[in-house]
């Protein structure tokens, strides 16, 4: 058994490795369908069946709608799904560790009414395509930040209570479909603009980075529950226009954009966690605000679009490429647009849909982002190397197949065998478990193996037994497709 599952992945490492995609490129861009809805402040989420659910927005920086739709990359259309229970702009929306979306806050109602800030949140299930309401927030929040943790709890940050500025974060727990207090801020909230945390990202320890819009910056430690300060931002304020906070390949967190009195920033910055500083990132050759961020599996970051004061949108994008540390002219977006969605897609390209195109105007218009090199999402084998049923996954103590004669144990170590993590990467890969999410151990090129990769994984406590537990992976945002491993 052991010589043939070695002989299977040769065979499976050298038909399913991908293209390194080392190197910046440009890319084109082409039209897809339009939304069924002009949207703005909507949100965009890559789910686990490679579809995109567009939720909610408003047509023009008011009455937000209820509606949502999604987005078949196959087909290239946009097709209605169920109505969320509450319309809502300026929200956030969540993949969840078993394939459902929270969608939290934002803002709803309509003329005096529409600054009324949700305490509110429900739940998307694409097995059913209905919205349904889960339980309330401690505080009403727009224009806030959210970040699915190791844990599979997701920290809500930042935003603005209308009225008053939110004192404290949020943790949703997908069991109990509840929200508990996060904790104090380390940074006093009460004198930024609506949207205090201007912008966060998951650091590959687990921890989160908050950006917020004066010049101050800290770190969410979910194994303390605790936040603490961190080095200030080398911009002097993001007041007047969000940045975006992209993690790299490297590690290292690319805050680019935003806008102060001064005017939109040309400027990014680096955030290095090993010495908890930022330092100068390179200038872009427009300012951008408002903009989209987009990590792409070769490592570099899609800039795209953002406003001009005056409230008039641009459609010029940049590369940014970590290894020269410089931004590079991308090509433009075929409509002028800021505040709107970018998803990178399971084949590799990027999903530019709705915002803002001038003056309180949104567009339903959509368009594709395609680099020179595409990169599929990741691919866990199995032992028929047709990615289904059982996983090529092995008990690390022995090497032998994991096999219902021979099945894993809570604690356990084991290794999973993939194509399609980055070459030096430090982003650790996701990895569920009858929908828990297991302890990452190792990661990285699997020796003796060229194309191939390997994952250490501990199986985690409260798994129900059963010859086909589902094994998933999540790695830069895109899932990868199902196996199954007994478990005892």
């Amino acid at each position: 058994m052991k010589a043939a599952l070695m002989l299977l992945l040769c065979a499976a490492a050298a038909a399913l490795a991908q293209p390194s995609g080392a190197g910046p490129f440009t890319g084109t861009f082409t039209a897809t369908g339009a939304m069924t809805a002009a949207r703005v402040w909507h949100t965009a989420t890559l789910l686990n069946n490679g579809q995109v659910l567009i939720a909610g927005g408003a047509a023009n920086f008011s009455s937000p709608t209820a509606s949502a739709e999604l987005y078949d990359p196959a087909a290239g259309t946009f097709t209605p799904t169920g109505n969320m229970t509450t319309p809502r702009s300026f929200h956030t929306a969540s993949l969840l560790r078993d394939g459902r979306v929270l969608i939290a806050g934002g803002y709803s109602g309509s003329g005096d009414n529409l600054l009324r800030n949700l305490n509110t949140a429900e739940i998307y299930d694409p097995s059913t395509g209905t919205f349904t309401p889960t339980g309330a927030m401690i505080h009403g929040h727009e224009c806030l930040e959210a970040q699915t943790l190791n844990s599979g709890k997701t920290l809500l940050s930042g935003g603005s209570g209308g009225t008053y500025q939110v004192p404290d974060a949020e943790l949703f727990d997908p069991t109990a479909g509840s929200f508990a207090d996060a904790g104090t801020y380390a940074t006093d909230p009460s004198g930024t603009n609506n949207c205090q945390g201007a912008a966060s990202t998951l650091l590959p320890d687990g921890r989160v980075l908050i950006v917020w819009e004066e010049d101050a910056a800290e770190i969410y430690d979910p194994a303390t529950g605790s936040f603490i300060q961190t080095g200030k931002p080398v911009a002097p304020s993001y007041n007047d226009g969000l940045p975006t906070a992209t993690l790299l390949t490297n590690g290292k967190v690319l805050v680019a954009g935003g806008a102060d009195d001064t005017g939109i920033h040309t400027s990014a910055e680096l955030f290095d966690v090993s010495t908890g500083s930022f330092s100068p990132g390179g200038s872009m050759s427009t300012g951008h605000a408002l903009h989209s961020a987009t990590l792409l599996p070769n490592g570099t970051v899609l800039i795209a679009g953002g406003y001009l004061f005056g409230g008039f949108a641009i459609a010029s994008t940049e590369l940014y490429d970590p290894v020269s540390g410089s931004f590079g002219i991308g090509p433009a977006m075929l409509t002028s647009r800021c505040c709107h969605t970018a998803t990178l897609l399971n084949d590799g390209r990027v999903l530019i849909a709705g915002g803002s195109y001038s003056n309180g105007g949104s567009t339903s218009l959509a368009e594709l982002y395609t680099p020179d090199v595409l990169t599929p999402a990741p691919v866990l084998l199995s032992i028929t190397s047709d990615g289904q049923a059982q996983g090529a996954i092995l008990h690390a103590g022995t090497e032998d197949l994991v096999t219902a004669a021979d099945p894993a144990v809570a604690g356990e170590a084991l290794e999973v065998y993939c194509t399609g993590l980055a070459d030096g990467s430090v982003i650790p890969p996701q990895v569920t478990i009858g929908w828990y999410a297991a302890d990452v151990l190792f990661f990285g090129n699997a020796t003796g193996f060229p194309g191939l990769n390997q994952i250490n994984v501990r199986v985690p406590e409260g798994l129900a037994p059963g010859p086909a537990i589902p094994v998933r992976l999540n790695y830069l945002g895109r899932p990868s497709n199902v196996v199954t491993i007994a478990v005892q």
